[in-house]
């Protein structure tokens, strides 16, 4: 396996990554090698305990982790994020990792350079590459806001259609995602729908014993935002909904390349909370806590991802409201599960009056959130995600000459 993002990391790819690797190490003779990054994710900040490290292998519950060391830029531009890619794909390239020959190569994109380094590592054995797109590159650097993205989107997108032509199949998170890989010229054949699925537990302690640890007065409105602040969460809009009503409290919760910005636009807002990422135990706990949860992306955000931190929200039972373009993957998905709205993106006043008619209407917050659960035990289940993985892996080898074993 190839991708950038892996454990220790708690946000974005890196729990997926990680859970599919060890699924696939407990099954009985195989081994599974994953090519790695240094955890630097969601903060874009290098992992102290990596600070001194340029290239290491580790075993994590069965699983052989190759880390080799990459830029991590503080603040993203396109030439930063070039920078990015191309310190993983130069390291990759001179320090392969050393597995042997394996019986296939999986990867996970967004890494462009951990999609060229998979296809390269799979092309020099003879074995299926077989890739898992969790956002669009070309249309990420296009619609992100990333400085200098416009100039970059087509690149990204050249070496992103590359790649996948390359593979033996293409799985992608979510049913938006399939025609813009075909418009890529991958066969409609060879894609396959594996979605992302909930790693998080269900809340168990009581809403109103974390609300009081937390200092959340029991007759106040919480709208919480939790995971990744970067520029195509767009979460300005949340500032400013904050600053629309001072009995509103707007809890940002995680890490991000922007978080500083964020401060500084909500610096003399006391309804405004910044807190650090939940341990894995507390997470559900404090999203169970708040009265709705929040999901933004700038306007300009349409197909190129739909964000994981869904499958968490759906988990914990509270109402959504999605401040998102209309149309693209993230309103289908809100809709899809029914346990939110939808509001038009980057529009204050929308988000603020959607927060307000449900805190009206306890009732039917409560019925929203109650969805969420049944929906994510439904469709989002672990069990079911990590087989559809496996299933798609099986796929790849079963029509490759060689050996037919479910590994990597």
């Amino acid at each position: 396996m190839v991708s950038t993002n892996y454990a220790p990391e708690q946000a974005g790819i890196g729990p997926y990554a990680t859970q599919i690797a060890e699924h696939w190490a407990a099954l009985p003779g195989t081994e599974v090698h994953v090519l790695a990054g240094l955890p630097h994710y969601p903060a874009w900040r290098l992992d102290p305990a990596y600070r001194r490290v340029w290239r290491t292998e580790e075993r994590h519950n069965g699983v052989r982790v190759h880390r080799r060391r990459h830029t991590v830029p503080p603040r993203q531009t396109a030439v930063r994020r070039a920078l990015f890619e191309a310190s993983v794909l130069t390291h990759g390239l001179l320090a392969p990792p050393r597995t042997g020959r394996p019986d296939a190569v999986f990867a996970q994109l967004p890494s462009l350079a951990g999609g060229v380094l998979g296809a390269r590592l799979a092309r020099r054995h003879g074995v299926p590459f077989v890739p898992v797109v969790q956002d669009l590159m070309g249309a990420a650097a296009a619609q992100s806001g990333i400085s200098g993205g416009d100039r970059a989107a087509a690149a990204a997108a050249a070496v992103e259609r590359r790649v996948l032509r390359s593979a033996a199949l293409v799985g992608v998170i979510h049913r938006t995602f399939v025609e813009r890989v075909a418009a890529m010229g991958v066969p409609r054949d060879r894609v396959r729908l594996v979605p992302n699925w909930s790693h998080v537990a269900a809340p168990r302690r009581p809403r109103a014993a974390t609300r009081e640890g937390l200092g959340w007065s029991p007759r106040r409105t919480v709208l919480l935002h939790s995971g990744n602040m970067g520029l195509k969460q767009g979460l300005e809009v949340l500032v400013e909904t904050a600053r629309r009503d001072p009995e509103l409290l707007v809890v940002l919760m995680g890490d991000g390349n922007q978080r500083e910005r964020l401060h500084e636009l909500a610096a003399g807002l006391p309804n405004v909370d910044f807190l650090p990422p939940a341990d894995q135990a507390d997470f559900p706990e404090v999203l169970a806590a708040a009265d709705v949860l929040a999901v933004t992306q700038r306007a300009s955000v349409l197909d190129m991802s739909v964000p994981s931190k869904l499958t968490s929200y759906f988990a914990a039972g509270r109402p959504v409201v999605a401040s998102v373009a209309d149309g693209g993957g993230t309103a289908e998905e809100v809709r899809r599960s029914g346990a939110g709205v939808v509001v038009p993106a980057e529009d204050p006043g929308a988000l603020l009056a959607a927060v307000h008619a449900l805190a009206a209407d306890p009732e039917r917050a409560a019925a929203l959130g109650a969805v969420g659960p049944v929906y994510a035990e439904r469709e989002l289940g672990r069990a079911a995600g990590l087989a559809r993985h496996t299933a798609l892996l099986d796929e790849a080898l079963a029509h490759h000459q060689g050996p037919r074993r479910a590994g990597a």
